[in-house]
């Protein structure tokens, strides 16, 4: 059943920070940024994880359909991508894990550095198996595995060798907005 203009609104309007919150406790958000801090120290990758409640209304009342939903939500992840400067990294190897509560949407984005080498079906399968942790309320559990999927990735193409320069580029604090 296609959801009308007006019920994709409302269930935007209805969701907040608060929502956020809710789904990613502050001490959840902490063990998050813990596990992306030791992520990043066997990779010279950066990944960040930003989770937002809905979109702005303005933008929601222009949809028409779950198509532009999906390229609206994918336009959102780049946006965060840029405000967050995930592509602002030394070897362009920065991830975002983004999530739209309101859609219950997931998209990964990663810099040109990762693209080149990781294949959009890899991508979708880490994207796939989050979404099925997700609608089981495992939001803990389904972020970290897809953290570890990312790392994994990031390891495997950018590695820390023992002579190699790591600096903590972005913070590795879990957005919520």
């Amino acid at each position: 059943m296609r959801m009308n203009r007006l019920q994709r609104l409302w269930r935007h309007l209805w969701q907040d920070e608060a929502a956020t919150r809710r789904a990613i406790p502050d001490d959840m958000a902490a063990r998050l940024s813990q596990r992306i801090g030791a992520s990043e120290r066997r990779h010279t990758g950066e990944v960040r994880i930003c989770v937002e409640a809905a979109l702005p209304s303005n933008l929601v009342w222009r949809l028409r359909g779950d198509a532009e939903l999906a390229a609206m939500t994918r336009e959102r992840a780049w946006e965060w991508f840029g405000r967050l400067r995930v592509w602002d990294t030394e070897q362009n190897n920065g991830v975002l894990i983004y999530l739209l509560l309101a859609e219950q949407a997931i998209e990964i984005v990663a810099d040109r550095g990762l693209v080149r080498d990781v294949d959009g079906a890899q991508w979708q399968a880490v994207v796939d198996r989050l979404g099925q942790r997700l609608q089981r309320g495992e939001f803990e559990e389904g972020l970290t595995q897809a953290l570890e999927e990312v790392s994994a990735l990031l390891v495997h193409h950018f590695p820390v060798g023992t002579d190699t320069f790591n600096p903590d580029e972005l913070p590795d604090a879990v957005v919520r907005v």
